[in-house]
C-alpha cells in the first residue's frame, strides 16, 4: 500500500488531474468524454463542484496520484440529500490502495455533511472498480443497460449504493 496524503483538491491541481482523466478519456469506456478537457475546464469543474460538494486528491510526495469528487445526484429538490461519486487514479499508481483512501476520505466528508446516499456509476465491465465499491460497503442498485456509446461498442453502467454513515 502506497501512502498518499488526501486533501482539498484546487486549480493548481488541475493539469495534474487532467493528465490522470485524458488516460481514461482516451483509452477506455470508463469515462463517456470522447475529448479529454483542457486543464482550464478541469480547474472550472473543481471550482464548480467545491461550491457546494468535496472534491479530494491523494498526494504522493509531489505527485497528484488520484481524485474523487462528489457532485450533484439529480435536479430535483428531493434529490437533494444524495450524490453522485467517482474516483480516478493515475494508471501507475492503482492497486496500491489510493482509490479506497481517496474514496474513504470521501465518505466520511459526506457523512459529516449529512449525505443520507452516495451512488457511483461504473461501466461495465470493471471488476477492478465493482471490487473496490464493494470493500467499501457500497451495494449495487441496478443496472442501466446501453447507456451509453464508445469505441463503436454499446456500454452498460451498473449503479452502486452507499449510506455514507454506514460504510464498511
Amino acid at each position: 500500500m502506497e501512502v498518499a496524503t488526501i486533501r482539498d483538491g484546487c486549480a493548481h491541481d488541475a493539469p495534474a488531474i487532467a493528465k490522470i482523466y485524458a488516460f481514461y478519456v482516451n483509452n477506455s469506456t470508463i469515462s463517456f468524454e470522447e475529448v479529454p478537457p483542457a486543464d482550464s475546464e478541469i480547474a472550472n469543474r473543481i471550482q464548480c463542484v467545491q461550491s457546494e460538494y468535496p472534491w479530494l486528491v491523494a498526494q504522493v510526495g509531489e505527485d497528484v496520484a488520484g481524485y474523487a469528487y462528489a457532485s450533484r445526484f439529480r435536479e430535483r429538490a428531493a434529490y437533494r440529500h444524495s450524490v453522485e461519486v467517482t474516483v480516478y487514479v493515475a494508471p501507475d499508481r492503482q492497486r496500491r490502495g489510493i482509490g479506497r483512501a481517496l474514496y474513504a476520505a470521501l465518505l466520511d466528508r459526506l457523512s459529516r455533511l449529512g449525505y443520507h446516499r452516495a451512488f457511483a456509476g461504473i461501466a461495465l465491465p470493471n471488476d477492478a472498480s465493482i471490487a473496490l465499491h464493494r470493500s467499501l460497503g457500497f451495494e449495487a442498485v441496478g443496472v442501466y443497460s446501453e447507456a451509453g456509446q464508445k469505441f463503436g461498442k454499446w456500454v452498460d453502467v451498473s449503479w452502486w449504493g452507499i449510506d455514507p454513515k454506514r460504510r464498511a
